[in-house]
């Protein structure tokens, strides 16, 4: 068993992508208060998620892979594609009567951008990358996770540079709301 220490990104990154695929399939039959709340675990998973790759993996990345550019060029405009799906979803709630098929429509295109980093940009961090680099890597991602905004905030872009500015300031805000949200279902 690999713990934390050990794991590299790439298998960080394949077990949070295994966490949402789980969550996709958990959300797509779960009803009523269930399934908000495995929404909502959806959303900060998926919003702390592509905020630390952007920070940390695609910069490593287009640096060590050979067109390098290009494939993360498409990964950057998938996530900001989905960022915008995921705000429309948190913003239309999980009752309203169109949410499941935008949802299943957003679920494709998730896993369809995950299976993408899994085929064209992991394979090459792993034969470009020290392993001992990736190990750090793997730390990098959990640090920019715990500072990063747990909403998707499609304005705010989608680079290094983006997140590093915009991420803290969102991310307090963000927790200050969830804190409140769960104090209040807990007091209601």
């Amino acid at each position: 068993m690999t713990t934390a220490q050990d794991q590299d990104v790439v298998e960080l990154l394949l077990d949070q992508h295994d966490q949402i695929r789980s969550l996709f399939s958990q959300i797509s039959t779960a009803q009523g208060t269930t399934k908000r709340e495995l929404f909502e675990e959806l959303v900060r998973l998926l919003a702390v998620h592509e905020s630390a790759e952007e920070e940390v993996v695609h910069p490593a990345a287009r640096r060590k892979i050979e067109s390098g550019d290009q494939v993360i060029d498409s990964r950057l405009q998938e996530e900001n594609e989905a960022k915008h799906a995921l705000a429309e979803l948190y913003d239309m709630g999980v009752d309203h009567p169109e949410f499941d098929s935008k949802f299943a429509a957003f679920s494709d295109a998730v896993n369809q951008h995950a299976m993408h980093e899994e085929t064209e940009e992991f394979p090459h961090l792993r034969q470009n990358v020290s392993a001992e680099q990736l190990r750090r890597m793997a730390g990098a991602v959990r640090a920019a996770e715990s500072m990063a905004p747990t909403r998707p905030h499609p304005r705010a872009g989608e680079s290094m540079a983006a997140n590093m500015i915009a991420g803290p300031p969102l991310a307090m805000f963000d927790r200050m709301r969830d804190a409140v949200r769960d104090w209040r279902q807990k007091s209601g």
